[in-house]
């Protein structure tokens, strides 16, 4: 039975964004209908299971604890109610070359005696900048992403003005890090974090080096059972908020009156609304949804965005336990400085692609059957590239053989399951623009109020969550831009109607 007196809140899109945005509205007492046109909850987060094999199909790091904890806490929980985390300990390795690898210890002295033991001096400059990383961290992720950042007088308080300077807002990620360290395997570690925000560090604030901070001092972890325990958290929290979720109803359009939307119809039916939430694909949504006197953006506009990478995505089953291996691999084999720019300015594929290795189930023996293994293999290319059968088996034998000759061991001859994804999985399973995979890349001139806006400039009652709007790509950054937009829309819009009384 509807409450006829409750403010009726459509999110679209059941991944991170969504499903937080759609708990922090029900929490504060709207009627919440989630629509996600998947069968499965999660977005890029989604789980899929054959042969015995537990896919996590996105995201597979779970850095930032702290933000994940937070947010369960605004609801009385705490993620140990729904799922268990472990610390990865090495957090994870570099592999060079054969007998060539770097492990990462999660212990800070550990830390600081292998950084010690390539570079004499650098364990001390290494403190110092963690110390000031800690800062950024503690001021970027506590205050300025949770930031509408609708105008700049959201930044006009004189501390925080402060802050800003500090936070080496203008000066680069690649300049930053070369006045600390020298040695280039110490620059490619303090540079690695930065991949996921899909810019070079040329062209990144060095803001960002509170990553760093999250990545050496925060640790990585992991949720048993996969990075998926946290979706379904999510969406177990969002029902206890009395939010609906309806999965596999694709939205198909919208009907507006008066620069407001009134009704949301589905392939399988029309939802009245008070508020919309768009937690799919921002570019998707304008474009495709709303007509084009309703649009905040040109084409013009979304052509000229820099997009973070794509990604090519390797789910293999392999029937024999692997050595050499950890549960994060970085392959950093082909020189990482020259090649790195390829999958962020080359509008084609990659000659000599770095690439990343996830073994989950080094950590995990539910995620593969017993004496098995689980592998995720990840090529960061450019978006908007021509994805055909043929290109990704010869990426697929590239990487492999790479993988063999470091490893010193077979390993193609034992796969029994693969599934590769790629841009066009991306464009049928999102809508992502350009095949996208982590949405606009974070440079200077994509941050805070220079994103797409969090409120429709167009449609009084539209606002958009996720990583094409603030603060960005990520998991993390994800779940706070769900909470950031609900704080918005209740400011306009009150969960009840008032009505007068005689």
């Amino acid at each position: 039975m509807h409450d006829l007196s409750r403010k009726k809140v459509i999110v679209i899109g059941a991944g991170f964004a969504g499903l937080a945005a759609a708990a922090s509205m029900a929490q504060a007492g709207y009627e919440v209908t989630l629509l996600e046109k998947n069968e499965v909850a999660g977005g890029r987060a989604r789980v899929f299971s054959a042969q015995g094999f537990t896919f996590d199909m996105g995201p597979s790091w779970y850095w930032m604890p702290d933000v994940f904890e937070q947010f369960f806490q605004k609801f009385g929980k705490t993620t140990s109610d729904y799922y268990h985390l472990e610390r990865l300990d090495p957090s994870y390795q570099v592999l060079y070359g054969p007998q060539d690898t770097m492990e990462l210890p999660a212990g800070m002295p550990q830390l600081e005696a292998l950084f010690e033991s390539l570079e004499p001096g650098s364990a001390q400059k290494l403190r110092t900048f963690l110390k000031q990383a800690a800062y950024k961290y503690e001021v970027g992720i506590n205050n300025l992403v949770y930031k509408p950042s609708r105008s700049l007088t959201e930044f006009l308080d004189v501390k925080l003005l402060v802050d800003v300077l500090r936070l080496d807002v203008f000066q680069s990620m690649h300049k930053h890090v070369r006045k600390y360290f020298k040695h280039p395997r110490l620059i490619q570690l303090m540079e690695f974090p930065i991949l996921f925000l899909g810019a070079l560090p040329q062209n990144t604030p060095a803001l960002y080096s509170l990553m760093n901070y999250a990545d050496m001092a925060l640790g990585t972890w992991y949720p048993m059972g996969g990075m998926h325990k946290i979706v379904e958290g999510m969406v177990a929290l969002a029902k206890e908020q009395g939010v609906e979720i309806r999965l596999g109803e694709e939205v198909e359009r919208v009907e507006l009156e008066n620069g407001t939307i009134t009704k949301v119809i589905t392939s399988q039916g029309a939802y009245e609304a008070d508020v919309v939430i768009g937690g799919s694909d921002y570019h998707h949504l304008e474009t495709k949804l709303l007509p084009a006197e309703a649009r905040s953006y040109t084409p013009k506009y979304w052509e000229t965005r820099v997009m973070a990478p794509s990604s090519l995505i390797f789910y293999l089953g392999v029937d024999k336990k692997l050595e050499g291996l950890r549960h994060h691999n970085l392959f950093f084999d082909e020189d990482f400085g020259p090649h790195a720019h390829e999958i962020y300015t080359e509008p084609a594929w990659p000659k000599k692609p770095l690439f990343y290795v996830s073994m989950p189930s080094k950590t995990d023996p539910s995620v593969a059957p017993e004496g098995k293994e689980n592998l995720f293999i990840l090529i960061p290319v450019a978006p908007d590239l021509q994805d055909t059968e043929e290109v990704r088996e010869h990426y697929y034998q590239l990487v492999m053989n790479r993988l063999e000759q470091i490893t010193g061991q077979e390993v193609k001859r034992h796969v029994i399951y693969k599934r590769s994804y790629a841009h066009k999985d991306f464009i049928k399973d999102y809508h992502a623009f350009k095949g996208n995979a982590y949405g606009l890349a974070n440079t200077l001139l994509q941050t805070a109020v220079l994103k797409p806006s969090l409120k429709s400039k167009k449609v009084r009652n539209l606002f958009y969550t996720g990583q094409l709007t603030v603060p960005g790509p990520g998991v993390p950054p994800s779940l706070i831009s769900g909470q950031v937009v609900a704080a918005e829309v209740m400011k306009e819009f009150a969960p009840q109607e008032t009505t007068l009384t005689l």
